[in-house]
């Protein structure tokens, strides 16, 4: 049976250069992604698009189709912001937007609220998947705008659907054939507001390193003024026919269960056969969190025999039938061997899924890490970003960063848990 997988994805969130703080939200484990931007006072718009994510991070609902789970999450998602806005004055209005995608073996369905977007390219071309939840979107289709009108409109930000501000919520839904090759986009409006849709296709268009052009998106972004928040989130689609994508040196995103609990230090280091990640000092500079993009190369194997050809005969092989049982005890040792390093190696690769740790990103703030805090030769990482705070590490007293920032091994709970008390202010000096 033919299936499509994920092969290859980068996902990446910047603050942009005109606001102090990331409101935006993003959530990257196969088979589901998804984008979240956040909007309210007293940095609400933060903690409405963190719930929606959290939530699907608990995985979602059993039964029904990709996209009836998708819209159950969101509504579920859009229940809890809108009574925790009702609970609390400072949060009065808080709400999120939400463009999720889920990948299926031969369909990628969406839910979608609010004005960001998914795109899909394939062959070349780019194709807009969603329909904004705006003013302008709305006047747009209605024929009162242009769209070269809508972009330069005054009242483009104001949206007309979002999690939260309703007890309620319509979240639309498609299902779209995937194939092989097919590069899909979720972004923020941080990305749309500011590139157009003609540039976006341009560095997309011969995307063979998805890292390379993320970083391009939220960097053409920036430098057209990065007026607000900037999330990306690419991921291409390759086929695997039953094993094909081992044979073939195809890098396959296995089937990931969402909402995976995280272990203990200790159990970390019983899975990777060492101790567990010692604690660093946060006075060193932070670890680069990009990622770079997955590369795998084709095994290398010899030449299999041609059909009917016989294997050369030696000479006086007959007479040597017991010493050739002698000869291959070498084999042994070399499968012990292999399956200690293959042992090892899964434990630790368990091991760096399973554990997180706080530290700072590229630019100084407070960011979520799964993994091990670790780089290995040729600038191999454990560990991938998962979340960065609007809080710039220079702000925390330097005996509280200290201790907070000092890369040990938490849960996935417990990091977000501290980062989030930090973002609400009940983290003291």
């Amino acid at each position: 049976m033919t299936v499509l997988r994920v092969a290859v994805r980068f996902a990446k969130s910047d603050t942009g250069l005109q606001r102090r703080g990331n409101e935006d939200s993003f959530f990257e484990r196969a088979p589901v992604f998804a984008v979240a931007d956040g909007m309210g006072g007293a940095r609400a718009g933060e903690v409405a698009s963190r719930m929606v994510v959290e939530a699907l991070a608990a995985g979602l609902p059993d039964g029904g189709s990709p996209e009836e789970r998708l819209a159950e999450r969101a509504r579920e998602a859009n229940r809890a912001i809108h009574e925790l806005a009702q609970s609390d004055p400072s949060r009065t209005g808080m709400g999120t937007t939400l463009t999720a995608a889920y990948v299926g073996e031969d369909l990628v369905s969406i839910a979608h609220v609010g004005d960001s977007r998914a795109y899909r390219v394939r062959e070349g071309q780019l194709e807009l998947l969603t329909r904004d939840h705006s003013l302008v979107g709305e006047l747009v289709r209605r024929g009162k705008l242009t769209e070269a009108e809508a972009e330069d409109h005054p009242q483009r930000s104001v949206i007309t659907r979002a999690l939260g501000p309703e007890p309620d919520v319509e979240v639309d839904t498609w299902s779209y054939p995937a194939q092989a090759g097919d590069l899909f986009l979720l972004c923020s409006d941080g990305l749309t507001s500011m590139v157009d849709e003609r540039a976006i296709a341009h560095v997309l268009r011969d995307a063979g390193d998805l890292a390379r052009a993320g970083q391009a998106l939220i960097d053409e972004a920036n430098r057209r003024g990065g007026r607000d928040n900037i999330t990306v989130i690419l991921f291409r689609l390759e086929e695997v026919d039953g094993l094909a994508g081992a044979s073939t040196g195809t890098a396959v995103d296995q089937p990931t269960e969402v909402g995976m609990s995280a272990v203990t230090p200790e159990q970390v280091a019983a899975a990777s056969g060492g101790a567990a990640a010692p604690a660093t000092d946060a006075s060193v500079p932070p670890v680069p969190v990009t990622p770079p993009a997955m590369r795998t190369a084709p095994p290398r194997s010899a030449p299999a025999p041609a059909a009917g050809a016989r294997e050369p005969r030696r000479e006086g092989a007959r007479r040597r039938g017991g010493g050739a049982r002698s000869g291959a005890g070498w084999l042994a040792p070399v499968i012990v061997v292999v399956l200690l390093v293959a042992v090892i190696a899964a434990g630790a690769w368990i091991a760096s899924r399973a554990v997180y740790f706080v530290g700072t990103d590229g630019q100084g703030f407070v960011a979520v890490f799964q993994g091990l805090p670790y780089e290995g030769p040729a600038g191999l990482r454990l560990y991938d970003e998962a979340y960065v705070s609007g809080v710039p590490a220079t702000e925390l007293p330097p005996a509280r960063r200290r201790g907070l920032l000092d890369h040990q091994l938490r849960s996935q709970n417990d990091a977000r848990d501290l980062v989030r008390k930090l973002e609400l202010g009940e983290v003291g000096g």
